[in-house]
């Protein structure tokens, strides 16, 4: 299918590179906690409810520890600490912390921080154990009702009401949909909280929160049980709530989310140090949950041109997973993104957009892959724009993408119309079913267009590792290496949620999630 392209001495070498240049920023993450960690904390304890004008209580009692200089020993810490006064349950714990100065708690002795800490940790225990029972319940449906061999045909549904979302996925679904993904609403990532309850409202898409997870998971699980195939849920892990809302997610059952190692950084402004450090967070509890993950190289080359930045795609990709594998995230769970976006004007477009699909591939061979349509390029001469999504579709099926996000006419349309959705379901089924092994029919050119163009990727992606490795990833976020977009360490949104980690911090969940 994908030839040897590459030999297997260098795709090994791009990865040590890679581990190497993630090495300092782990250190980062280990010294540093963040308010959107925190509060995560809160919510494995099942401190998920909001208080007046529906502000979440774990954003009260994050905010009240952050203020009195204590946030820094880890919120569960403070839980335990209200739960020693006689709370009675997670409100009852917020209410306390948020009704006593912290600074008027007093000191306890070893033997009472101790027994503390084990008090905690058995109730960690416990919300842990409930978090696996329901992640055993969304697995029994997908051995109860096996999913449609991939690619998985990905659509996205974007009303800005749940309710409306669940008839538009049930819809889909039953026009053969594989993949449900509820696009959030805009700016959501911006937001440093959570928002509570169902919602009705949106712009752009529909409020990601614990309670529209839970209404659209039951829809098509009721959807999975009449079809007779389990169709998965797809939501955004990203901006400045993503442990929370990775949370959230492995709650109530999602498949995928899609969740970044750069994407806040570079495409919401959100700041570096933050986003990495609550990425590796959400990223353990993914694996735990067992969540795919979709990364977003793809909107590098909607910022840059597809052809001359296809290498940092791939530079990227090994960037992404380095942090994903330690972060405890295996093969089948990577959803590595990228995309047909090359301008369809110029000469080749295929070969090359199968010269890089095949790249991938090669690169990583053992993870699903997340492949988007054409969107940069796109026309309102919707039947061009429909042929452009089939040509996408053939690149699909020939390099076996895991997951497929279908393009759609109407692409410019947030919501696109039915019928759009169907006919772009029924078009991708075709070519899958038609040109199902196409692979194993055709030998590529070792000294073809499609090799060549390849190598050329692969050697300008080194290039940019070893500048990566040289100079730091700081620097070459710095210096626009990524999506020609160009951020600095101190800047963006959020790094004022950032806290250097007390020596006594604590977060038992943390400790069982690595452990594991």
């Amino acid at each position: 299918m994908s030839g040897p392209f590459i030999d297997d001495a260098r795709i090994a070498e791009a990865r040590k590179l890679a581990d190497e240049i993630v090495n300092p920023i782990f250190d980062l993450i280990q010294r540093n906690t963040t308010v959107s960690n925190e509060r995560t904390v809160l919510r494995f304890f099942g401190i998920s409810g909001a208080g007046a004008r529906g502000v979440p209580l774990a954003n009260l009692m994050v905010d009240k520890l952050k203020s009195a200089g204590v946030l820094n020993r880890g919120a569960a810490y403070w839980y335990g600490r209200a739960l020693q006064l006689g709370a009675s349950s997670p409100l009852d714990a917020v209410e306390r912390l948020t009704a006593l100065p912290t600074d008027k708690m007093g000191l306890l002795s070893p033997e009472m921080e101790s027994n503390l800490r084990d008090a905690v940790r058995e109730e960690a225990r416990a919300a842990m154990t409930e978090l696996k029972a329901r992640i055993a319940q969304r697995n029994a449906l997908r051995e109860q009702f096996p999913m449609s061999p991939a690619p998985h045909k990905y659509v996205i549904v974007a009303t800005g009401n749940i309710y409306d979302d669940v008839d538009q996925a049930r819809a889909a679904a039953q026009a053969g949909a594989d993949v449900i993904a509820v696009i959030r609403s805009t700016a959501q990532s911006l937001l440093d909280y959570v928002p509570h309850g169902a919602t009705t409202e949106g712009y752009g898409g529909t409020y990601a929160t614990q309670e529209n997870f839970r209404v659209m998971r039951e829809a098509l699980d009721d959807e999975s049980r009449k079809l007779k195939r389990y169709i998965q849920l797809t939501n955004y892990s990203s901006g400045l709530c993503m442990s929370e809302i990775a949370f959230c997610a492995a709650y109530e059952r999602l498949d995928m989310l899609l969740n970044d190692a750069m994407y806040g950084i570079l495409f919401r402004d959100i700041n570096m140090r933050r986003t990495f450090i609550d990425q590796y967070f959400s990223r353990r509890i993914c694996a735990l949950a067992g969540i795919i993950i979709n990364t977003g190289e793809d909107n590098y080359i909607t910022t840059a041109d597809a052809y001359d930045a296809a290498h940092t795609v791939i530079a990227s990709q090994f960037i992404n997973e380095c942090f994903a594998k330690r972060a405890g995230l295996k093969d089948w769970q990577l959803g590595i993104g990228h995309s047909y976006e090359i301008d369809p004007y110029r000469d080749d477009t295929l070969l090359l957009e199968l010269s890089q699909a095949m790249l991938v591939r090669r690169c990583f061979p053992d993870a699903p892959l997340k492949y988007m349509p054409p969107t940069k390029h796109k026309e309102t001469d919707i039947f061009f724009s429909h042929a452009y999504d089939v040509m996408a579709d053939l690149v699909a099926i020939w390099t076996r993408q895991g997951i497929q996000l279908l393009g759609m006419m109407t692409e410019a349309m947030h919501t696109p119309l039915l019928a759009d959705r169907y006919v772009a379901l029924k078009s991708a089924s075709y070519i899958h079913r038609a040109a199902r092994g196409i692979d194993e029919e055709f030998t590529v050119r070792e000294d073809g267009k499609i090799a060549n163009r390849a190598r050329e990727v692969f050697a300008k992606a080194e290039e940019l590792l070893r500048e990566c490795h040289t100079e730091g990833m700081v620097a070459a976020i710095g210096k626009g290496r990524f999506g020609d977009v160009k951020r600095e360490e101190t800047g963006g949104k959020g790094l004022d949620g950032v806290l250097e980690k007390a020596p006594d911090y604590f977060n038992p969940f943390l400790e069982m999630l690595e452990a594991t």
